[in-house]
């Protein structure tokens, strides 16, 4: 019996970024891109590849410990799980769109035909606030139910809104939610806090925080050492060594990725030199 076993999204804007990030934290390094399940001994990991839609049910329902998913579809599922780590990748937005000229504000669709593939979580929405509307449930291909006279308007989940509006549509109002990858696990489940589950999960903390930084390495007379550790504080605080010449010291940090040329202009401008950044595969804080 393995000590954890999680769904991973087996298609769509999911499936390779979760791949990815899974292989980054030390797993699924023997899996093939077809595999339905992958037992990783080494980890006493069982993986299962899922509809992304699916993982959320699997979860709640205790059959599996964790899965990897969309918030919008976690919602959606109304499945007894919660989110526990959002990835920061797969960004998206649960939007209504209505033909030009249509509708401009949510209280334009009473009474309307709304089609979505979003079905339990666009219901929520429209009784959360009091709009009596028709929902229609679809698969997917939500864009094109206008056009085909099956709906009135459009709620969907959409990164940049374009399809939408190749499809003569316009987007009405705010995002009905802010939607990206997550990691989700049973509601009130004591596994929740097994070593395994935490492991697990500071893994994948470790990835996002290797991604989100660099390491910069630079020498700086000692004199301004003060100013520039300033400019890199680090996690906790600067490594800082001697060198052999006594009047200057090495300093290590680690920054910012988006920071970093302009950490360096700094650098420099401070009186640094051999300036290097260099990235970070994998970390614990």
């Amino acid at each position: 019996m393995v000590s954890l076993r999680v769904a991973v999204p087996n298609k769509g804007q999911l499936a390779e970024p979760a791949r990815a990030m899974l292989i980054e934290a030390g797993y699924l390094h023997n899996a093939g891109v077809h595999d339905l399940v992958v037992h990783d001994p080494q980890n006493d990991v069982e993986f299962f590849f899922l509809r992304p839609k699916d993982v959320a049910i699997y979860v709640g329902e205790g059959t599996l410990d964790l899965g990897i998913t969309g918030r919008d579809m976690l919602l959606d599922s109304a499945a007894e799980a919660v989110e526990r780590v959002a990835l920061g990748f797969a960004p998206s937005a649960f939007r209504l769109a209505a033909p030009r000229e249509t509708a401009t504000t949510i209280e334009d669709l009473q009474g309307t035909r709304i089609a979505t593939s979003y079905a339990g979580l666009l219901t929520t929405w429209l009784a959360d606030k009091s709009i009596d509307a028709t929902v229609v449930r679809l698969d997917g291909a939500v864009e094109n139910a206008v056009a085909l006279g099956v709906a009135d308007a459009v709620a969907d989940v959409v990164a940049t809104g374009t399809t939408l509006r190749r499809a003569g549509l316009e987007i009405i109002g705010e995002p009905l939610i802010q939607s990206e990858a997550i990691v989700v696990s049973r509601n009130a489940d004591e596994s929740n806090d097994a070593p395994s589950v935490q492991t697990f999960l500071r893994r994948l903390h470790g990835v996002m925080v290797a991604r989100s930084y660099v390491l910069v390495d630079y020498d700086i007379p000692n004199d301004r050492l003060e100013q520039a550790c300033a400019v890199t504080p680090g996690i906790e605080s600067p490594t800082v060594s001697p060198l052999h010449d006594q009047s200057w010291s090495a300093v290590r940090a680690m920054v910012p990725s988006v920071d970093a040329h302009t950490v360096m202009d700094e650098l420099y401008e401070l009186g640094a030199r051999g300036i290097l950044v260099t990235d970070i595969h994998a970390c614990r804080l």
